[in-house]
């Protein structure tokens, strides 16, 4: 796997996961995975992580924007706390909007590895209620793919590493356009008041957007710096994403009525 750090800091747990625990045939040997895609756990979400990779396809459903210290890309995903628009009272994710990798991801995430320090390792998350105990298959109406075969990894959960490890390196090719991004001053803090249809309006606050007037001020060397780091992709679709504020208004307005509370 490759050498690299995590996307949390610290003690910090990632968004959606409780229990992530490291994949090992003697632990999980009778666990698998439920065939069926359900997005319940994303339901309270209203700002996921998303990398630099898949902001072209991002950028068309919602607004992209920066948050905390580390200046971390994010789409927004709802304009109240704790409510995600894209996802129904059934756990669909609405179509044809587009489902982030952070989301598809779980319940795997790489994590450092206690045992190889500087290494990471593929974990699942326990809490997960689509990791089930092969035993309960006669009981359920979908299929489980098992994590292991006897002491080896089956294709699912090489699939699933594989996609870790994809998804780890965007994640650090973003970091480091974030980081030259900043190195140029572009990020400006912003507030933002919404009024949907109904009336009712909403202050969205602590997020950062790149600032456009100081990036149209760029000298022409700072402007080469940004591409030569692959930056100006993710500027660009940062800048364009701001077209789909309007219809994430409207979409907050068209849900007449809240979903069911999800437990912590």
């Amino acid at each position: 796997m490759a050498d690299a750090k995590t996307e949390v800091a610290g003690d910090a747990m990632p968004l959606f996961y409780s229990t992530p625990e490291a994949l090992n045939p003697v632990r999980h040997g009778s666990l698998g995975l439920t065939a069926r895609s359900d997005f319940s756990f994303a339901r309270s979400a209203h700002a996921i992580p998303v990398v630099a990779s898949e902001m072209p396809a991002a950028m068309r459903s919602y607004p992209i924007v920066f948050i905390g210290a580390a200046k971390a890309p994010v789409i927004i995903t709802g304009v109240r706390q704790n409510e995600n628009l894209f996802v129904d009272a059934d756990g669909r994710w609405t179509g044809p909007h587009y489902v982030p990798a952070y989301v598809r991801r779980y319940p795997f995430i790489l994590a450092d590895d206690p045992n190889a320090p500087g290494r990471l390792t593929l974990c699942v998350d326990r809490a997960s209620e689509r990791v089930v105990d092969q035993l309960m298959a006669p009981f359920r109406d979908d299929k489980i793919a098992p994590f292991f075969s006897g002491a080896e990894a089956t294709e699912a959960t090489k699939q699933a590493l594989a996609f870790c490890d994809q998804f780890q390196i965007d994640f650090r090719a973003t970091r480091i356009m974030i980081d030259r991004i900043d190195a140029h001053g572009l990020f400006a803090p912003r507030q933002s008041k919404v009024t949907l249809e109904g009336g009712e309006v909403l202050n969205l606050t602590d997020f950062q957007v790149i600032d456009e007037p100081a990036f149209n001020k760029l000298s022409d060397e700072a402007f080469l710096d940004l591409r030569r780091s692959g930056a100006l992709g993710l500027l660009y679709c940062h800048l364009a994403s701001t077209n789909s504020w309007t219809s994430l208004v409207h979409q907050a307005s068209l849900r007449t009525t809240k979903l069911p509370p999800v437990r912590p």
